[in-house]
């Protein structure tokens, strides 16, 4: 089985921070903008016309919701308790249930090529290793494994002492995948987990459903600067994915988007926009 450094290591990686970006190609960059981008991303990486990227993302007051979400029976509700709430709603492409971003929250993107070559597990162990070695410096605790209690709840949650912080999700198109990463960096973890509980209580109430959705403990998640022994800043979880990537590469590049990248990434914008139709009619 390969490691996760020979899984993530390349001669060149591309490096994008968006983190405090708000416009893209005359969208503003929202949760929407983002899984767009990021299928782009896996387009071109898996066509071999991109070097693997690392792309930094952050989204102010927005909840992102699994496919499974978007069905609940009383979703009207649930996305009216959001807006109540300051919280946009927005319906993702990739796997996993409802999550809370804003701006103390850092969304990682890993792009890879040649996934079919590579198993979803040794993708997930990847992101978790690349995360732990991070931080390796002020925690040896983190374990990856199903924190029951949390929202969008997996075998891959990150966890310090039993409190997830981050959870991972991946997007594969073609020969390439998006392996994407959340990680409550400043905040409150719990003033996250509450919000998600709201939710599920005023969309799902008491109904039967064929889908089994989190009964959400908030006490069961923190940030990491409730975590670690120091308190630790976005800045500086930004500072430490490239000091990572530096050291498994030998060039970061930075490149704005090929003609064709902009052409996919209309295209993929507009999926986008067509799944999230009644969602954002609910708003």
């Amino acid at each position: 089985m390969q490691s996760w450094k020979e899984i993530i290591q390349h001669p060149t990686f591309r490096y994008m921070d968006q983190s405090d970006e708000f416009v893209f190609y005359n969208e503003k960059i929202s949760a929407l903008t983002s899984f767009a981008i990021d299928d782009t991303l896996a387009l071109s990486v898996g066509d071999g016309e991109s070097a693997p990227t690392i792309r930094l993302w952050v989204h102010p007051n927005t909840v992102v919701l699994g496919i499974p979400d978007a069905r609940l029976p009383f979703i009207e509700e649930g996305v009216e308790l959001l807006s109540e709430r300051g919280y946009d709603a927005v319906v993702r492409n990739s796997g996993g249930l409802a999550v809370a971003l804003d701006e103390g929250v850092l969304n990682i993107s890993l792009v890879l090529p040649e996934v079919k070559h590579l198993s979803i597990h040794a993708c997930y162990e990847a992101m978790v290793s690349f995360v732990q070695y991070m931080l390796a410096d002020l925690t040896d605790e983190i374990e990856a494994y199903e924190i029951v209690g949390s929202y969008c709840p997996g075998d891959y949650d990150l966890s310090i002492d039993g409190k997830k912080f981050a959870g991972i999700s991946q997007r594969r198109v073609k020969e390439g995948a998006a392996i994407q990463i959340y990680l409550d960096v400043e905040g409150h973890g719990e003033e996250r987990a509450a919000l998600i509980r709201d939710f599920y209580k005023v969309a799902l109430k008491d109904a039967t459903t064929n889908f089994t959705f989190p009964d959400v403990v908030p006490e069961t998640m923190a940030s990491l600067s409730e975590l670690l022994p120091q308190n630790i800043s976005m800045d500086e979880i930004k500072r430490r994915v490239y000091q990572t990537l530096e050291e498994l590469s030998e060039n970061i590049m930075t490149a704005e988007f090929s003609e064709k990248e902009q052409a996919n990434f209309i295209k993929r914008l507009e999926q986008m926009k067509k799944r999230n139709e009644k969602i954002v009619e609910m708003q």
